[in-house]
């Protein structure tokens, strides 16, 4: 029998659980609906399959809401991280040089996701990376956290992202008009190309550059207040899951509009992309906070929190384990039995079964790889 929880928990299983639902698509789920389409015509996973690639530059699709759903939920344990810390009486200082240095790390990390560690002339390496704008964003996140009351964290993330639209529409680079919003003439893709050292992922754009981390400060900043909510909040737990639910449609239908004037762009982390996938984020957690959290509905989460509990690890894990080879070792009989069109969807599952396997033995041997 499920029970409701009044007594808020240290570390809220909903949140590992969304983390590990957030990496799953990440490490091979995906291909299995690519998979599904390609072997089956169908409209139906042809439009799912669609859901699960990302626009060639303007648009949103699904898929491009793993990036910042992560980011979001790195904001959200804030709280109940660094803020417990903070009600035991750990200084400030002492906490400001921890999230600065888990922040230097994650880039370093990204840095070698893109270059491996190989000698490089700084011509040729890539610095911009996923890890490296979700440790900039969580970095830069929790100092305002530090050191701004709620209010003011609040006031940080409307300015940060009004800013932003700002520069978007008022500046372009050299020779195009203002508010030029094309691969080469966006004020975001030119400043990247005239400060940033090394290569640019597009060579005149990078998806991951310096200045577009700025509005993903606020994804940071906006999960920080969700999970401030959730920690602090006087409200009634199903109320919070509710309150959530509501302003995650409040920020979509917002984000909706500005994208009449500044169209969702993942590739700028455009203010409208920013107020989308927040409000996605919101109400994706509300969901995952009321059936686990709340209602105690934890089982059937189980299979995402092992993914959750080591999505760093999962994440840069391709770099040194060959997973396809180890899914063709393995299983290559099983799609073999179940022959063409299908064999290849029962491939993709068995890739994704297989990372989960070893995480499962990891998560029992409480192997951890943190930051």
């Amino acid at each position: 029998m499920s029970t409701a929880i009044n007594k808020q928990p240290e570390r809220l299983y909903s949140l590992d659980a969304l983390r590990g639902f957030d990496m799953f698509w990440i490490i091979g789920a995906e291909e299995i609906f690519h998979q599904l389409y390609k072997a089956s015509g169908s409209p139906f996973w042809g439009a799912v399959s669609s859901e699960l690639t990302h626009p060639a530059w303007n648009g949103f699709n699904l898929y491009d809401l793993i990036f910042p759903l992560f980011l979001f939920m790195a904001g959200a344990a804030t709280p109940f991280s660094v803020g417990r810390e903070m009600e035991k009486g750990a200084s400030k200082k002492d906490l400001l040089l921890r999230v600065i240095k888990r922040g230097l790390i994650l880039v370093l990390i990204g840095i070698f996701y893109n270059n491996g560690l190989e000698i490089q002339p700084i011509s040729e390496i890539r610095f911009g990376s996923v890890l490296g704008r979700i440790g900039l964003g969580y970095m830069f996140a929790n100092i305002i956290y530090l050191f701004a009351k709620e209010r003011a964290q609040m006031i940080w993330f409307a300015a940060i992202l009004l800013g932003y639209w700002m520069l978007l529409a008022f500046c372009s680079a050299p020779g195009f008009p203002a508010g030029d919003l094309t691969m080469e003439g966006n004020i975001v893709s030119y400043l990247d190309r005239s400060i940033m050292p090394g290569r640019l992922y597009l060579k005149i754009h990078d998806p991951e550059g310096l200045v577009s981390t700025i509005p993903a400060i606020s994804t940071g900043l906006l999960g920080i207040l969700t999970g401030n909510f959730l920690k602090n909040g006087k409200m009634d737990p199903s109320k919070k899951s509710l309150s959530m639910a509501v302003l995650g449609f409040i920020f979509i239908a917002i984000a909706h509009l500005w994208n009449l004037v500044l169209p969702f762009n993942k590739n700028l982390w455009t203010s409208s992309f920013a107020m989308n996938v927040g409000g996605y984020s919101l109400i994706l957690l509300s969901i995952f906070y009321y059936l686990i959290d709340v209602k105690g509905y934890k089982k059937w989460a189980f299979f995402f929190r092992i993914i959750g509990m080591n999505s760093i690890f999962i994440y840069i894990s391709e770099h040194f384990i060959d997973w396809k080879y180890s899914t063709v070792g393995v299983f290559k009989w099983l799609g073999q039995l179940v022959g063409t069109p299908y064999d290849m969807v029962i491939l993709a599952i068995c890739y994704v079964l297989i990372q989960w396997s070893v995480l499962y033995l990891m998560y029992r041997k409480k192997i951890f790889l943190r930051v």
